[in-house]
């Protein structure tokens, strides 16, 4: 099984890629979930409210005013645009909120990646995953695209995830033999912005040494690697999903950067 997260500007699949390399996936036998984001989307809508958004060590300080937001544009309108370009590509495929049943269980998140302190409001860290509903749908010949908006284990509140991070925990879940995460950059840099230090592979305990040294937007997506490598998925492949082919390559074990355990 794979899992792909797809989101932010690689989320304009105007040639259609994205749906033809699914689907070449699914020829050979492979289950694929797809989690998305939708960063550039929720800005958007916020700035359409005149809401004010900030973003502290790459995550969303999240309000209750702007989660429910986040939670409008991802489970309602982003999330089954993605599974209706699915479904017209002749792919099945159904959104889902991570809040549902729920499948994703988190507790706020308190903390950045490199271990500083931090209050971000509404932002969840995943500490439990229900893949019956992900399950049931991949039984069904349907590829399951999940928001990722979880349920809070300590309140009737739900949470924001980074997608990332929920890509994560979902590819540790389901065993996957491989999470790739599309980005807008060719994959990890050793010292950004430094092209010739891309990382072609690297050991998850290597990343892990150095994942203090790297911010902003990056950070989490490092972090998503390493998690989904301690929770079971085999391998985690980081690529530039602006690039139209970029998909179908990591498919082939090919570009960005490959984690390994």
């Amino acid at each position: 099984m794979i899992v792909v997260k797809f989101g932010g500007h690689a989320m304009n699949d105007e040639n259609g890629a994205f749906a033809k390399a699914i689907a070449a996936v699914q020829t050979t036998g492979e289950s694929v979930v797809v989690v998305h984001g939708g960063g550039p989307q929720i800005d958007a809508a916020l700035k359409a409210k005149g809401i004010q958004s900030s973003f502290v060590g790459g995550f969303r300080y999240t309000t209750a005013q702007i989660f429910d937001v986040v939670e409008q544009v991802l489970a309602r309108e982003v999330g089954p645009a993605v599974a209706q370009t699915l479904n017209n590509s002749g792919i099945k495929a159904q959104a889902i909120s991570g809040r549902e049943l729920p499948t994703l269980v988190s507790t706020r998140k308190s903390s950045l990646v490199d271990g500083t302190s931090a209050d971000l409001g509404q932002v969840g860290d995943v500490v439990a995953v229900d893949v019956s509903q992900i399950n049931a749908l991949l039984e069904s010949g349907v590829v399951p695209v999940v928001a990722p908006i979880s349920a809070d284990q300590n309140s009737t509140h739900g949470l924001n995830v980074n997608a990332d991070l929920a890509a994560a925990a979902i590819a540790g879940a389901v065993d996957a033999s491989s999470l790739i995460i599309m980005t807008d950059v060719a994959g990890i840099y050793r010292n950004w912005p430094e092209i010739d230090s891309l990382i072609d592979v690297i050991s998850a305990g290597e990343l892990a040494s150095l994942k203090s040294t790297f911010a902003q937007g990056m950070a989490p997506k490092v972090q998503a690697a390493l998690d989904a490598i301690a929770a079971g998925a085999k391998a985690v492949r980081i690529i530039d999903g602006t690039e139209p082919d970029s998909f179908a390559q990591a498919l082939l074990g090919k570009g960005g950067t490959l984690v390994v355990a």
